[in-house]
């Protein structure tokens, strides 16, 4: 079975998916953000301060090469990940890319809380979450999928990847949500 990426906006229910689907699929579950952090010995939010968004974005793609490599693992992509042309192709090469997406209002409820959000550690974050996700929707785009997380229960979503792993959806169906 091909490598399973998701990839979307922070707040997007990655994580939670990327976690859940992996155990049902009995595949393993790779995080680009803490093989960051366990690489780097220090957090992304020690990343972006100290040496800024770019260096963070090189290390990035570093880590996304090596995920990308990995077999039967499902790959839980940073928000940015996709904004280098090379992420994508690393990521299309041996996954399937499904987008997870939401509302802005339910982007901004889920982290509201997590203060471990660097993008997000600015006077208007409601402000930078529209600013942010008009400019990497294009990026988004090029998934192979897009899932609604705002519009389908967690199980709605996991049963709609499961489908889509075992071929029964195919680019460009629409899908529920």
């Amino acid at each position: 079975m091909k490598n399973i990426v998701l990839i979307g906006f922070m707040g997007t229910g990655k994580t939670t998916i990327a976690t859940q689907i992996a155990r049902r699929l009995k595949m393993r579950y790779v995080s680009t953000d803490d093989m960051i952090e366990k690489r780097e010995k220090r957090t992304i939010n020690e990343i972006f301060t100290k040496d800024g968004e770019e260096r963070f974005r090189e290390i990035e793609s570093e880590v996304v090469r090596e995920a990308a490599a990995m077999n039967n693992v499902v790959i839980d992509a940073g928000g940015g990940a996709v904004l280098r042309e090379e992420n994508m192709a690393a990521f299309k090469e041996t996954g399937t890319v499904i987008c997870l997406t939401a509302d802005e209002a339910s982007i901004m409820e889920r982290t509201k809380k997590y203060k471990h959000r660097p993008l997000l550690n600015v006077p208007d974050p409601k402000r930078k979450i529209r600013d942010l996700m008009a400019r990497r929707t294009p990026f988004y785009a090029k998934a192979d999928f897009t899932i609604d997380t705002g519009a389908v229960t967690l199980r709605q979503a996991l049963d709609e990847i499961v489908k889509i792993v075992s071929g029964a959806r195919h680019p460009g169906d629409t899908l529920p949500g």
